[in-house]
């Protein structure tokens, strides 16, 4: 073999081919409230995966028609990706942007993962105010969620693969569209 591929340089060549997946996320948020955790998480996450863009459907989409903002949303916004990545804050649950998101998310089968910021709410029972097609979500255990504060480039992979990886079966997504906000 004259130490062509022995030794310690089969295991370097082999390692120099293996790239860790990076998967390409969507990220939905209230614009209005969260746009520094937007730009916060953008900037510290930006280099661990393919993408993490915004892509604000407010601006993006003037049509009043549903469906046809529904279509948009799945192809140019969802299409492509493994996951979304819904940041929620004190007015997250009450923006039919965010659930219109999370149902193209969910009509395509793709992973679903909160992050709660600090500037969450709860309501009267203590429980952290989520949007309710996310909390149907969580309950049946296809979706998850970390806190803002335990967030590293290491717990937001691992909750990133779970998410994408979580068994279709699992997924609720019966409740009417929310048709405005709050």
């Amino acid at each position: 073999m004259n130490g062509l591929l022995g030794g310690n340089s089969w295991q370097q060549m082999a390692n120099s081919l293996y790239k860790p997946v990076r998967r390409k996320i969507f990220v939905s948020y209230h614009h209005g409230g969260d746009q520094w955790f937007y730009n916060e998480f953008s900037r510290i996450f930006h280099d661990g995966w393919e993408t993490v863009y915004d892509n604000s459907l407010e601006r993006q989409i003037d049509s009043d028609n549903t469906a046809y903002v529904m279509q948009r949303i799945r192809d140019n916004h969802i299409t492509g990706t493994s996951c979304t990545v819904v940041l929620i804050g004190g007015q997250t649950h009450q923006r039919k942007y965010v659930d219109w998101e999370v149902k193209a998310t969910l009509d395509k089968g793709h992973g679903l993962l909160g992050i709660i910021l600090p500037t969450h709410v709860k309501n009267l029972s203590n429980q952290i105010l989520v949007p309710d097609r996310f909390a149907q979500n969580v309950n049946t255990g296809y979706a998850s969620y970390i806190f803002w504060e335990h967030l590293t480039a290491e717990s937001l992979t691992n909750a990133v693969n779970v998410a994408a990886n979580a068994p279709g079966r699992l997924i609720s997504n019966s409740l009417p569209m929310k048709s405005k906000n709050g």
